[in-house]
């Protein structure tokens, strides 16, 4: 694992002053670098003890890993709480992006839930940068079943830093 770089990393509040609102709405103005490291994402964090200890295997501009659900994360008697499905996509888009040599957040994240994900197997989270323009990176990602089933989806839109 390349360290714990996801798109719940810290923002300093120093490091980003929001812009005056034009006619275009213009968004957040970068000033300094703002991504830290600490290691306790929820996610992927080593030193979460409490969190899901994702741990991803990496490609061109492509992250995967695999996942098995503790009853803590359930949501209804036997699924997986959709909460967490959408972290698994938003973190495997995060790390697709890393794979990429960028760091970046979250900025729009547009799932579709397929199929209740069920605790007893384990999950497939891959995400993929399928495009870049500017600081503005396109992405996907699906959850799976280690048998292909597919439970959900989404595509996001990931602000670099």
């Amino acid at each position: 694992m390349r360290g714990c770089r996801c798109s719940s990393a810290t923002v300093s509040q120093s490091a980003i002053r929001m812009s005056k609102t034009n006619g275009a709405g213009a968004g957040p103005e970068r000033i300094a670098p703002a991504l830290e490291d600490d290691r306790r994402c929820f996610a992927c964090g080593p030193e979460n003890a409490e969190g899901m200890q994702l741990r991803f295997q990496y490609g061109d501009g492509t992250a995967s890993a695999v996942w098995r659900p503790s009853p803590r994360f359930s949501g209804w008697t036997s699924i997986v709480h959709g909460g967490v499905v959408a972290t698994l996509l938003d973190e495997a888009m995060a790390h697709a992006s890393i794979a990429a040599g960028v760091r970046a957040v979250t900025g729009r994240l547009e799932i579709r839930f397929r199929k209740a994900a069920p605790m007893d197997s384990a999950l497939v989270a891959h995400g993929r940068v399928e495009q870049r323009r500017g600081r503005m990176l396109m992405l996907s990602a699906t959850v799976v079943g280690e048998d292909g089933t597919l439970y959900a989806q989404a595509t996001g839109k990931f602000l670099a830093e």
